[in-house]
């Protein structure tokens, strides 16, 4: 008999509910297990990761496991990590990069979905709309403000920008993030990593 996860997951992968608002026909991606003790949330899958249907399989993912301190093995080893974006298709390309997240995943699915995750000890948010959801009402009101406050979410939570290559000018102008927040967020990532054994 499959698990209420496995369950949730099939009606997730088969979901069509903004199927008609969509460039491209659903492929939602994430990656969940109960057995992980980290959550990778980001925004919504690219263009790549639709195709490929690998969560965070291209450029934005190569920086993110290289901020996480993680292989490639290591960061889809789903007995370990979950990656459970905000929206799990990819909702198409504006004027400045993907559109925002389609709303409707995180109303149909995430209430459900994260429960089944018990073992999860420290949830990565990635990007603004990742930090409005899972840190909704103990948030400033920029994403580099949540980004340096970030020892006020820890030990559960560490918010990053987006580590997308339109971010560099970002990166550039708070050089912070890299000197000090890097370490702290490898060191939490090893130290969550290191307790599940």
């Amino acid at each position: 008999m499959a698990s209420p996860l496995n369950c949730l997951l099939t009606q997730i992968r088969a979901c069509t509910v903004c199927a008609a608002e969509l460039p491209q026909q659903p492929r939602p991606v994430l990656i969940a297990d109960r057995r992980a003790v980290i959550l990778v949330a980001g925004q919504a899958p690219g263009r790549k990761v639709h195709e490929t249907g690998i969560p965070w399989n291209d450029a934005s993912g190569d920086r993110l496991r290289e901020w996480l301190g993680l292989s490639r093995d290591e960061f889809y080893d789903s007995e370990r990590i979950a990656i459970v974006p905000m929206g799990f298709c990819f909702p198409g390309t504006g004027p400045s990069g993907d559109l925002p997240p389609r709303p409707e995943c995180s109303r149909t699915w995430h209430g459900r979905l994260l429960p089944l995750l018990p073992n999860v000890e420290l949830r990565i948010v990635v990007g603004s709309y990742s930090q409005n959801f899972h840190l909704r009402g103990r948030r400033p009101s920029t994403l580099t403000e949540t980004v340096a406050a970030w020892r006020e979410y820890a030990p559960g939570y560490f918010p990053l920008p987006h580590p997308s290559p339109r971010n560099r000018l970002w990166l550039r102008r708070n050089p912070w993030f890299e000197q000090d927040v890097l370490p702290q967020l490898r060191a939490a990532v090893r130290r969550t990593l290191k307790n599940r054994g």
